[in-house]
């Protein structure tokens, strides 16, 4: 029977990448709902400890189904603006709920009119993505980045957060990031993660890229 992985997540964006990239892995992957306002987002500085507190709330949430050998997946991301200090950065979910998309493009616009750097060195950005897993009583963490800029726009109509806004640098042919400027095997083409599709975003995604990382720790399915 293929291990159960329970991922703690109301975002259905996150728990279709997540199932798209673990069940090629040999995992069967069910969403964890905890119903009302029982969960809490903590203040914290990285995002790691953010993984660590969403682990310790849904041990206190597990379903009656959850057997012997199941898994709990967290996974927490934020995207990191490097002309605004790394801002939205661990409150990225919130920023995105108050401010949105046009307001991290309004902030930058603010910035390039004072004409303190450069465009391209004013638009870069990285996600980056922890997923935690408890297993048996312990704990591993995983990490994935994926450097890129942003948009002078939103583009597409699909993914999520600030996907239509962030577009990640190009691939080598080992899916590797290259640097700004450069031009690789994989590429979006000028197009944000939400104006490609989903196989196409998994390739350079941060979140898949954390996945990656922390199921090496993990026996094969």
């Amino acid at each position: 029977m293929s291990p159960t992985v329970w991922f703690l997540t109301g975002n259905a964006g996150k728990l279709v990448e997540a199932t798209e990239h673990l069940s090629h892995l040999g995992y069967v992957v069910k969403q964890l709902v905890v119903e009302g306002n029982q969960l809490y987002e903590p203040q914290a500085e990285t995002l790691e400890i953010v993984a660590k507190s969403k682990i310790s709330q849904a041990l206190q949430h597990l379903p009656d189904e959850f057997a012997k050998d199941d898994m709990i997946l967290v996974e927490d991301a934020g995207l990191f603006v490097s002309a605004l200090d790394g801002f939205p950065g661990i409150y990225s979910s919130y920023v995105h709920s108050t401010i949105g998309n046009l307001g991290i493009i309004r902030l930058l616009n603010h910035l390039e009119t004072e004409d303190t750097v450069s465009s391209a060195s004013l638009r870069a950005a990285h996600f980056k993505a922890v997923a935690a897993i408890w297993r048996d009583g312990e704990i591993l963490i995983g990490e994935g980045i994926c450097p890129g800029h942003i948009a002078l726009e939103p583009m597409g109509g699909s993914g999520f957060g600030f996907d239509p806004i962030f577009i990640p640098y190009d691939l080598d042919k080992d899916l590797q990031p290259l640097s700004a400027g450069n031009y690789g095997e994989h590429s979006t083409h000028g197009k944000t993660f939400g104006g490609v599709d989903l196989a196409t975003k998994i390739k350079f995604s941060h979140r898949t890229r954390a996945l990656q990382n922390l199921f090496n720790q993990l026996p094969s399915a």
